[in-house]
């Protein structure tokens, strides 16, 4: 689970950053997210002990500081999907798209680049 989350860290990172900032919105709206959904959905916890989960949050987090680039995101999460299928349950899907959806509308509404990236993602998903 671990590295699925760091997956979504990156891929929730790359919606964040596709308008080129990412906003304060959009990185309270993923925060309060992990906490509501993301915590109780499994146990698993990283090596530290902690909830697994909040690995959305510190990949995030490092991304943010770094303005890593978002080119390689969607490929190496499709990739990982493919191999790791049984992680993507349609609950987990569901809840990938209602975060990404959630952090593009937080901030004044989803923008063309955002549609375009849900899609993307979407479109992984649901292959």
């Amino acid at each position: 689970m671990t590295h699925l989350y760091e997956h979504l860290g990156k891929v929730f990172y790359s919606i964040a950053a596709i308008d080129k900032t990412i906003r304060k919105e959009e990185i309270e709206k993923l925060k309060q997210i992990i906490k509501t959904e993301w915590l109780p959905l499994e146990n698993s916890s990283n090596e530290f002990g902690d909830d697994a989960a909040y690995e959305i949050e510190i990949v995030f987090d490092w991304l943010v500081a770094n303005e890593w680039e978002l080119e390689q995101v969607m490929p190496d999460f499709k990739i990982f999907r493919e191999e790791h299928l049984h992680l993507f349950t349609p609950e987990i899907n569901a809840l990938i798209l209602k975060t990404a959806n959630a952090i593009a509308s937080s901030f004044s509404g989803k923008n063309k680049s955002e549609h375009v990236l849900i899609s993307q993602l979407s479109a992984i998903l649901l292959q």
